[in-house]
Order: structure tokens, then C-alpha cells, then sequence
């Protein structure tokens, strides 16, 4: 089995950027906030959960130029290595450090994927970063959602934004060019509303659905509810007047179906 290289992908221009040496570690972090609500008479505060924190990503890079000589054919780290040969082609510290800056086109850094390994196993194209696709069932003619294209894979790859670059330089030649640099590298997560709302299929917490293209609200309450007749739920819960009428794109709040729960006097 060959060798693998960590690789940076830059989603706006779509370029790859290797790494020269692969990183010993990655550190992954992840947390959720919740609230404390207070009851009398119970020993503990009951734990609501609010959201869920952004995950992170922190890797260090390592850039080493002396192979090339420390006098006058020294060479900077900063620069992209263009060998022969592909274990000689690798960037520079001066690409990598671009990623934090905003792009001319959208005002922004870029959204970037971090992968380890073949640069296409398993992960979802560049357009498939937008709203997830959809397939028609056969039999029932609704639209069904695909949620197997995950926005990440830890620790194989991630798609973020770069939070934050800190750029060292650690060895310079006689004449001041830097030949020895230690990048690290904070990247967070990256997705867009579609992304994080198709996650949320339980039964039993309100959602949200986007409307999409051609697709009825009765379809939509037979995919949440198993029936087309709930339709009417849905409409009450947004203030629909005329199901007819609701624009493609429109958020939908899927209510929930409220069962009553009989405690058994013997348990308490």
C-alpha cells in the first residue's frame, strides 16, 4: 500500500495542496450547550440541551526546505515545491497561509476540505456541498431526501473554513531566507442550513423542512407523518392559507404529534 498525503482542497477554486510531511496527530473537538432548569424539591436541576457547539479541528503542518541546500541554492519554505517526481511536488507555507484570507470573489475565506488519503474515496463532490439531493420514490411518487453525503468523515476528511493560521518559522539561512516552518492550523466545521436540517429525523422533536421544487405540502406531511392527510397540521403550524400557494424554498415547522403518557400510580 503506498503512501498517502494529507491534502488541503480549496472549494472555490478547487486546487489541492499537499502537504510535505503528513501530520502525527489530529485533535478533534466537539461540545453542546445545555441549560440548567431548576426544580424544587429535586436534588439536581434538570439538563436541557440547546444547541450543539461547531466541531473543530486542529492539526499541525511541518515544512522543511534544507534538503535543497543552506547557502546560496537555498530555497524558501514559503515557495511550492514543483519536483519530478509526485513525492517531490508539495505547496509552500505562503499557500496554505492563504486559506485564513478573505477570497476576492466571495468576500470570504474559502471553504476548504482537509483530507487524508485518496483524494476521492468516498467523499462528496464539489456541488454536493449545496442542498442535499433527492430521490422519487417509486411506489408513492414522493421526493425522499438522501442524507448519506456527511459533510465530514473524521478523521479521514472534513470540510471547514479556516478559523485561524499561526505561522512559525523556526530555521533561516546566512542570508535571511527561511528554510524551516511549523504551521497550526484551526479549522471549523462547515454546513449550510440543508445540511444541519436533514440531520434532525426524530419523531418525537419539531422540525423544520425546506419546501423544494414541485413538491406538495401533503407530500410533505406523508413523508413526516405517513399520511397525506396531516397536511393540515402542517399548514396550521405556519399560518398556510392556501397549501396551493407556498413558494419553493419556503421553511416549513414540522409540529409534533403530542401522545399522552399514563403513569402508572403503583410506579410512583
Amino acid at each position: 500500500m503506498s503512501l498517502q498525503y494529507a491534502y488541503f482542497e480549496n472549494l472555490e477554486t478547487k486546487e489541492q495542496m499537499r502537504v510535505q510531511f503528513n501530520p502525527t496527530e489530529l485533535n478533534f473537538s466537539k461540545s453542546a450547550q445545555f441549560a440548567e432548569i431548576a426544580i424544587p424539591g429535586l436534588d439536581a436541576p434538570i439538563q436541557q440541551f440547546i444547541r450543539g457547539g461547531t466541531e473543530t479541528l486542529t492539526v499541525e503542518l511541518f515544512f522543511d526546505s534544507t534538503d535543497s541546500g543552506m547557502g546560496a541554492d537555498a530555497k524558501s519554505v514559503t515557495d511550492d515545491n514543483n519536483g519530478l517526481l509526485p513525492v517531490d511536488r508539495f505547496c509552500g507555507t505562503e499557500k496554505f497561509y492563504q486559506l485564513v484570507k478573505q477570497h476576492p470573489k466571495t468576500h470570504a475565506p474559502p471553504r476548504c476540505r482537509f483530507g487524508w488519503g485518496e483524494p476521492n474515496s468516498g467523499l462528496p463532490g464539489i456541488g454536493e456541498l449545496s442542498t442535499p439531493s433527492s430521490t422519487t420514490d417509486p411506489q408513492s411518487g414522493l421526493q425522499k431526501q438522501k442524507t448519506e453525503k456527511a459533510v465530514s468523515n473524521a478523521p479521514f476528511w472534513f470540510t471547514c473554513i479556516v478559523e485561524s493560521i499561526d505561522r512559525k518559522f523556526l530555521l533561516f539561512s546566512p542570508s535571511g531566507i527561511p528554510l524551516r516552518a511549523r504551521l497550526t492550523v484551526k479549522l471549523r466545521e462547515y454546513q449550510i442550513l440543508e445540511q444541519m436540517i436533514a440531520k434532525l429525523e426524530t419523531a418525537d422533536h419539531t422540525k423544520v423542512r425546506i419546501l423544494k421544487q414541485k413538491q406538495r405540502i401533503d407530500q410533505l406531511a406523508a413523508q413526516e407523518y405517513d399520511t397525506p392527510t396531516e397536511w393540515r397540521r402542517i399548514a396550521e403550524a405556519n399560518n398556510v392559507d392556501d397549501p396551493r400557494r407556498i413558494a419553493p424554498g419556503t421553511s416549513l415547522v414540522i409540529p409534533v404529534i403530542q401522545v399522552e403518557s399514563v403513569i402508572r400510580s403503583d410506579r410512583l
